[in-house]
């Protein structure tokens, strides 16, 4: 006669593991962070990888340098397209001070007539947070090359860890079949399977997606006539990848920059082009083409942005729905976590289930409105 588990013993055993979960991810972030990039990019890479070595019969190893050059190549074109417009703009600073204090000049004079605030003693405070700001200004820039080292060396490993986890691929294959028993290999294969596939579909869905932004963008702020809309259009469509965020962050470093060229009727325009693409990216560009298989509803994808946020900051951004896409893959075909993948994806992707008519009538009361 076999005992049934307490519904608290199960809920301990639950939290426990979240909570263990989480704070490894926390102490190891060094390791996992790029490990998990890594990861990605090697699933992303993979068909090409296969290519190379079926189609001209590459060496395993030649074909994961081939691969993994051409992922270097493409990060670091976008990076000096960003960089050479970035320097364009700091040497346009100037123009922009004298634009700014132009702007500054009206703007304390509303802030007199409003609140009854003299001009001297704004001017008086704007100057003691400038000189408090350039005291803090050797530990900004110390942090600041820092902060450049530290991502340099991030990509370093990133690159490290896809090469090898693309020159390992069948040991790590073999490794994850070999840890459950036999009976279980095809759901294995079905899991490593869907999770190449989905992830995959994912990336790609998302250069499509910026690059489709990043174009909408560009053309909207050439049309108004912003200065470097190019370098904006591009900011907004890599910011975009960030879900919900970072588009709202995109249009405020956007406005910020055309208010201090432009007038307050192009800063109109900016926010209204912005939020005209954001509609056509969340109602076409992202369900038609970053969508796949694994549907995941927004309560969960916010979630996963604000805890990703917490626990590793933007990377943790980053990597919170393509983690969250793996998980419901894994969810969805263990049934003792099948709930769990219900809970993670679409109203319309969990079966039905049979109620009695009692429960239906209370379903229906709690879904009418008060």
């Amino acid at each position: 006669m076999s005992k049934t588990t307490p519904f608290y013993t199960r809920l301990a055993h639950v939290l426990v593991s979240i909570i263990c979960l989480f704070y490894l991810a926390i102490i190891g972030e060094t390791l996992l962070a790029p490990l998990i990039f890594a990861f990605l990019f090697s699933l992303l890479l993979l068909p090409f990888a296969n290519f190379l070595e079926k189609r001209w019969k590459f060496p395993r190893s030649l074909s994961s340098a081939t691969v993994l050059l051409a992922l270097v190549l493409a990060i670091t074109s976008i990076a000096y397209l960003l960089l050479n417009q970035l320097s364009d703009l700091t040497n346009d600073l100037p123009a922009f001070k004298e634009q700014l204090l132009a702007t500054s000049t009206t703007l304390q004079d509303w802030i007199s007539d409003t609140f009854n605030i003299d001009n001297h003693e704004q001017i008086s405070y704007i100057n003691s947070a400038t000189t408090e700001a350039l005291s803090k200004g050797t530990s900004i820039l110390g942090q600041t090359l820092l902060s450049v080292s530290s991502v340099m060396l991030f990509l370093v490993f990133i690159f490290l860890y896809t090469f090898f986890i693309l020159l390992h691929r069948r040991l790590l294959l073999t490794f994850l079949v070999s840890l459950f028993k036999e009976k279980h290999s095809a759901v294995v294969y079905d899991v490593v399977f869907n999770i190449q596939y989905i992830v995959k579909k994912y990336i790609v869905g998302l250069f499509l997606q910026m690059l489709i932004v990043s174009v909408l963008a560009c053309t909207a702020f050439e049309i108004i006539g912003i200065k470097y809309a190019f370098l904006l259009g591009l900011i907004t469509g890599i910011f975009n990848v960030i879900p919900y965020i970072g588009i709202l962050t995109s249009l405020i470093l956007t406005v910020l920059l055309t208010f201090s060229t432009m007038n307050s009727t192009s800063v109109l325009l900016v926010i209204f082009s912005v939020f005209l693409i954001h509609l056509i990216d969340s109602n076409y560009v992202m369900p038609k083409i970053v969508g796949s298989k694994v549907k995941i509803n927004t309560l969960t994808a916010l979630l996963g942005l604000v805890l990703g946020e917490l626990i590793w900051g933007i990377k943790g951004m980053f990597l919170s729905i393509p983690i969250i896409a793996i998980f419901k893959v894994i969810f969805d075909r263990v049934d003792g976590l099948k709930p769990w993948g219900y809970v993670l994806g679409e109203d319309d992707s969990a079966p039905k289930i049979s109620v009695t008519e009692t429960e239906q009538v209370l379903i229906e009361k709690m879904e009418e409105p008060e």
